[in-house]
């Protein structure tokens, strides 16, 4: 068995130094590019929204793709809409010479006629191809959070991480969407946040479950990150509950996660599970979130995501990752002691991302 090499997420005094991070505070500057672009690096700038009507919308504005983070700048933005009726539409910009911007000051992404801008608070958010059109502004219900730094670091000296801030953990979200001239408005509420790394992701976490959720006054987010085998496939967890404005439960230290109804999926080869339970009680407060799957709407292998040269490549080193979106419901359940207190449920959509081979047993 080879060497475990060490991992986990930046809580350190020393690692918010080095970062130039303040505990417990977020400043606009974090919302802005934190990478040069050089090789290794990535970002992404994310934004969903689910509506009133039960439609969906994805919007990304991507400095490079994911999977080849040693080429150069490559910026594109992409667009996914999911109806009530079971229709899913996507669409992207990707241009070559595309003209690009990302302020270093605050969220102020540009690439070509997309945009996405906004100072924590609020957001103006804009794709547009020769197919669709989405004109969203965001406002913020939650005040912005990361876990800890927000950087989960890999190796001795920390030198390979991978970012995450949540921006907008929720918001109220107006939009306006053109699909092949159809024009259609919508409210509801919507999420935003912002990732980043140095370094391949797939070379670093094998998998993960992310999930965000509105139920009742409540603001959820869910996610548990696996490391990749090198890494000795260690977890790390994270969860945040909100509720008026106010962070009520957060951090992994005291959740339990049980993944559950495992199945292979048929287009990826993939085990996917189809209920997930997270349970947090930190001896104060005790909540219980649990996704149960209806329906997986998106199921991709990403190697089919590549083209030329680099998938041959990819083919050659055997990558098998995949990525699932799956919509189901939610249930938060507030407890005291072993009894259920508060009880509700909505619709959610959650993610299922796999950048390496299926871990074995033992």
């Amino acid at each position: 068995m080879g060497k475990k090499h060490p991992s986990g997420l930046g809580a350190t005094p020393a690692q918010y130094q080095k970062l130039g991070l303040k505990k417990g505070t977020i400043e606009q500057w974090e919302d802005g590019a934190r990478t040069d672009g050089g090789p290794g690096s990535y970002e992404w700038w994310y934004f969903d929204g689910h509506f009133e009507d039960g439609t969906s919308l994805v919007l990304v504005y991507y400095t490079k793709r994911m999977m080849t983070p040693d080429k150069p700048l490559a910026p594109y933005a992409t667009i996914d809409l999911d109806t009530p009726d079971g229709q899913h539409f996507e669409e992207r910009l990707e241009v070559a010479g595309i003209p690009f911007s990302a302020s270093k000051e605050g969220c102020e992404v540009h690439i070509g006629p997309c945009y996405i801008k906004g100072n924590l608070d609020e957001y103006e958010i804009y794709f547009k191809n020769d197919i669709a059109e989405a004109k969203v502004h965001l406002k913020s219900n939650v005040p912005p959070w990361r876990p800890e730094t927000g950087h989960i670091f890999f190796g001795e000296e920390d030198e390979r991480y991978f970012a995450w801030l949540p921006s907008v953990p929720e918001g109220s979200v107006e939009a306006e969407i053109t699909v092949h001239g159809k024009t259609s408005t919508h409210t509801g509420t919507g999420y935003h946040d912002h990732n980043w790394g140095n370094v391949n992701m797939m070379q670093l976490m094998n998998h993960w479950y992310w999930g965000r959720a509105r139920v009742g006054d409540y603001r959820v987010i869910t996610s548990y990150i696996y490391g990749e085998k090198k890494y000795g496939y260690a977890e790390y967890p994270i969860f945040l509950i909100a509720k008026e404005g106010e962070h009520l439960a957060q951090g992994g230290e005291h959740l339990t996660f049980t993944p559950s109804e495992v199945f292979r999926n048929p287009e990826t080869g993939k085990p996917v599970h189809g209920k997930l339970v997270y349970d947090y009680n930190d001896g104060e407060r005790h909540f219980r979130v649990t996704y149960a799957r209806k329906s997986s709407i998106i199921n991709f292998k990403m190697i089919d995501q590549l083209k030329g040269l680099t998938r041959l490549g990819a083919k050659l080193i055997g990558f098998d990752g995949a990525y699932h979106r799956f919509a189901g419901d939610v249930t938060l359940e507030r407890l005291e002691g072993d009894s259920v207190v508060e009880k509700l449920s909505a619709p959610a959509l959650w993610e299922l991302m796999y950048f390496g081979h299926e871990p074995k047993e033992g």
